[in-house]
């Protein structure tokens, strides 16, 4: 009796331990369950709590977010603040202008072809002096800048009036290569103008900038016009040939250029540029001829070298239309921290002409030959407008004239 219930009470004892593990092994698995829904639940009621913080206080997400994807601007200001270039590349250039007596249509090309670039475009009738329109006219009016290769154009006219020079003559630059005049201003070549300068020398270089209109205001009683200035003596550094490669020791205002271009353009007039600031003004204006240039012979020998440079020279860019042929000379030199991109230049079709001056400022990527795309956008909005063969001849009612230029 007592063995059997030691027995009974053995087998009891192994049900209950063989059963409790597979009980233990089921709590175990429900504890996991539930401990991992209890996580979920936290989670979730983690997540539901971050978007309600996130609604309750979106400045906060804001501001955080604004830290890691709008860092751009503190790198700019940083990196412009150590730039080597002390001008920037990119501004909106039309700040300030008045344009109540501009050319509306020129206006609108030129304000799209500059679009955010840094600087000022001019655009003149070469047949009155009339300014059409300028974008940036602080810049253009006030702003003196070292000329840059556009000077050649003042030294190949002045060594061909003094006889130095033809088109076709061959000068050696080094070794055996040598270059017309033609070819040097396609390709603006700084050592064929360089032996100019040093031929011609400071004081007929200087003759020569004052009667093409460097050194003296361009316009006729426009507010705020700046004269530039012409060099006191030779540049130390490279003498009179980098006066006539670089301009070095010389500043002038994208007026005095277009000035310059237009007397070019229309066969020797140096007209008083005049900037209408009313429509009214614009229909009573008078053309003024601030005096003549004797360059009439001239101009036929530095066209085709104007030309070349568009064509296939420093100016190709520009991409022009062959029946609407362009003129220009390009500019690229840099001033202090500033670079600079020059482009002078004046369309032909048929009678009618327009002189477009383009100049760029800011850092490595300004240059002439993107002043020359410039331009080239601008010529071709006026151009699909149909601007210049809609162009009326002009027939000024009078013309007032004080001076004769440079005979030798």
């Amino acid at each position: 009796m007592h063995c059997l219930s030691t027995r009974r009470l053995a087998l009891f004892v192994a049900v209950i331990v063989l059963g409790t593990f597979p009980l233990m092994g089921v709590t175990r698995k429900h504890s996991k369950r539930k401990n991992s829904t209890s996580s979920h639940s936290k989670s979730t009621s983690a997540v539901r709590t971050s978007k309600s913080m996130r609604k309750a206080h979106p400045t906060a997400t804001q501001a955080h977010k604004a830290s890691y994807t709008r860092p751009s601007t503190a790198t700019r200001q940083r990196r412009s603040r150590y730039s080597a270039w002390d001008t920037p590349t990119y501004a909106d250039s039309t700040v300030g202008d008045m344009v109540d007596g501009e050319d509306l249509t020129i206006r609108r090309a030129a304000v799209d072809a500059l679009g955010t670039l840094n600087g000022t475009i001019v655009a003149v009738d070469p047949r009155s002096g009339r300014v059409l329109s300028v974008v940036n006219q602080k810049l253009a009016l006030k702003g003196n800048f070292q000329p840059c290769s556009t000077i050649k154009l003042v030294a190949a006219l002045a060594a061909l009036e003094e006889g130095l020079i033809e088109r076709n003559t061959m000068l050696r630059l080094y070794g055996r290569t040598k270059m017309n005049l033609t070819e040097a201003l396609a390709h603006s070549n700084n050592q064929f103008f360089a032996q100019l300068g040093n031929k011609l020398g400071y004081e007929k270089v200087i003759h020569y900038a004052k009667w093409f209109g460097l050194g003296e205001p361009a316009g006729l009683e426009i507010e705020g016009e700046s004269p530039g200035a012409l060099a006191a003596a030779p540049p130390k550094e490279g003498g009179v040939g980098m006066m006539t490669s670089f301009g070095e020791g010389i500043s002038l205002t994208p007026l005095q250029l277009a000035s310059l271009v237009s007397s070019i353009a229309n066969g020797g007039t140096m007209y008083y540029l005049q900037y209408p600031r009313t429509q009214q003004e614009a229909q009573a204006m008078v053309p003024r001829v601030k005096r003549r240039l004797n360059i009439e012979q001239r101009i036929p020998d530095i066209l085709p070298g104007m030309m070349a440079a568009v064509e296939y020279g420093t100016a190709r860019r520009i991409g022009q239309d062959p029946n609407e042929p362009i003129f220009g000379k390009t500019g690229t030199c840099t001033d202090n921290r500033t670079h600079m991109g020059w482009f002078g230049s004046f369309n032909s079709v048929g009678s009618n002409k327009l002189v477009v001056v383009v100049m760029l400022t800011g850092g490595k990527g300004v240059s002439g030959p993107a002043a020359a795309g410039v331009a080239g956008n601008v010529y071709k909005a006026l151009s699909e407008k149909k601007y210049f063969v809609d162009l009326q001849p002009y027939t000024p009612a009078a013309l007032v004239s004080t001076q004769t230029c440079c005979a030798r």
